[in-house]
């Protein structure tokens, strides 16, 4: 009797034990605030759910409210020249023009994102509230690469607000709600998936998109993209469209990305971008048989720049990056997007490939300014946002010195100029050159736009 009285015990104890783990370990997390832990549990519950099985309207009614309606009064000089012949007026006509878009409340004092372009050569902006309450907005700063603005409004009551997600536990397939305030109209919503991640158009230097199928219209830039529970996962940036209306595609600056933005402009007034130096191509089958190597996916390396954290590190040409921390690399894309969240002396283990064997290789970020790199005996370094200011430039790269026999004569008109594009494509930067001259042959000639030292654009071939 004492026996089965003993087990009976131990049976009792240890469900008893299970059932208080349970409660202590998965609760706690149920309720708490980390999202990394939340999404599996979550996406489980979904799989092979339609639309229908699934209630969007908690987190439509959440998203709606942190929405609002952005308007940007520019003027601009219209020249007339019949009328400046018949009547002899000189000068232009001042006239206004408005543009529209959305944002998305972020703090509940009236701090606001939205998209750069909604808000670009704005005199006056204007921000209605999804309750119609109009305010003024500030413009805080911008970043013009990512195509991010940082808005503030005084409003007379605290604001309700979004909150971020972590956009790196996206999934592909996962449902999301695109929402803006297009015409002001009040907040719209639509629903779709996330069709890809780490998208690169190639506009502009812009990467790493989130790709979804929720439709999103002209008006809606700068509005959320929100999963299911109602946290920002992304600030909806542009569509791919032959019509300029929604034709399947839309694309979304990724939450963790936006969120490194502010912070660096409320914090430092620009934005730091942490810069690993380290240039290549990303790998396939084809490419990977060029280049007689297993590996066909990572991020080939075929150049590493002068002064770079990852030249410091000891990242060799011939390297295949597959990691950065414990984020898998097999695009360029997924490359720059996980870069794009650090700043300068930053920290990160990169894991690569080198001659067969796994090697994790520690590397301090470095400055944007502090690179350079080597272009047909010309000299490179990065403009910093005072001489783009200066020079009311967005990209280009200054010429440091010139080492180029047939260019010395020239030396010192050359240093200082600014390289705009090469073979017309823009020179957003060190490493955008670098990887252009990694798939370009040494014999080939190169179409240089130049912006020389008294303001001139020349072009010449190299």
């Amino acid at each position: 009797m004492k026996r089965y009285s003993a087990l009976l015990f131990i049976a009792f104890f240890s469900g008893a034990t299970t059932l208080v783990g349970y409660k202590l370990f998965f609760e706690s997390h149920r309720n708490g605030n980390s999202i990394v832990t939340m999404a599996p549990q979550y996406n489980a519950r979904n799989v092979a759910l339609g639309a229908e099985n699934i209630d969007f309207t908690a987190a439509a009614d959440q998203a709606v409210h942190t929405v609002v309606h952005v308007k940007n009064v520019s003027v601009r000089t219209v020249y007339d020249p019949i009328r400046e012949f018949f009547y002899g007026a000189r000068g232009g006509i001042q006239q206004e023009q408005i543009g529209t878009g959305s944002g998305v409340i972020i703090s509940q004092d009236g701090y606001i994102v939205t998209n750069n372009h909604v808000i670009k050569d704005a005199n006056q902006l204007e921000v209605t509230l999804n309750n119609k309450k109009v305010y003024k907005a500030k413009l805080i700063g911008t970043d013009s690469k990512m195509d991010i603005a940082l808005l503030k409004i005084d409003a007379d009551e605290k604001l309700p607000y979004a909150t971020f997600a972590d956009s790196d536990q996206v999934r592909v397939g996962e449902w999301v709600l695109a929402v803006g305030n297009p015409y002001n109209l009040t907040s719209t919503v639509t629903a779709g998936i996330v069709s890809a991640k780490a998208r690169n158009l190639d506009t502009n230097g812009i990467q790493s998109f989130i790709q979804t199928d929720a439709a999103v219209n002209p008006g809606n830039s700068g509005g959320a993209l929100v999963n299911t529970r109602g946290e920002l996962i992304g600030i909806n940036t542009m569509i791919s469209s032959p019509t300029g209306s929604y034709a399947g595609y839309s694309f979304a600056v990724p939450s963790n990305i936006t969120r490194k933005i502010i912070e660096d402009i409320m914090e430092f007034g620009n934005v730091q971008r942490g810069v690993l130096g380290a240039v290549g191509n990303e790998l396939n089958g084809v490419r990977a048989k060029e280049l007689g190597i297993k590996q066909t996916e990572g991020y080939y390396i075929t150049n590493v720049i002068e002064n770079s954290g990852a030249a410091k590190a000891g990242i060799k040409k011939g390297d295949v990056i597959v990691k950065l921390d414990n984020q898998k690399i097999t695009t360029y894309p997924e490359l720059t997007g996980y870069l794009n969240t650090k700043r300068p002396n930053d920290r990160i283990n990169v894991t690569v490939i080198r001659d067969g064997q796994t090697k994790v290789i520690p590397v301090t970020l470095v400055k944007n300014d502090v690179i350079n790199t080597e272009f047909r005996g010309l000299e490179l370094e990065n403009l910093s946002a005072a001489d783009k200011k200066r020079y009311n430039i967005e990209s280009g790269v200054r010429i440091k010195n010139v080492t180029n026999e047939r260019l010395l004569p020239y030396k010192e008109e050359l240093v200082g100029s600014i390289i705009l594009s090469i073979d017309n494509t823009n020179a957003a930067d060190v490493e955008a050159v670098s990887k252009m001259l990694g798939n370009k042959d040494d014999r080939e000639g190169a179409s240089v736009r130049l912006l020389t030292k008294n303001g001139q654009i020349l072009r010449f071939i190299i």
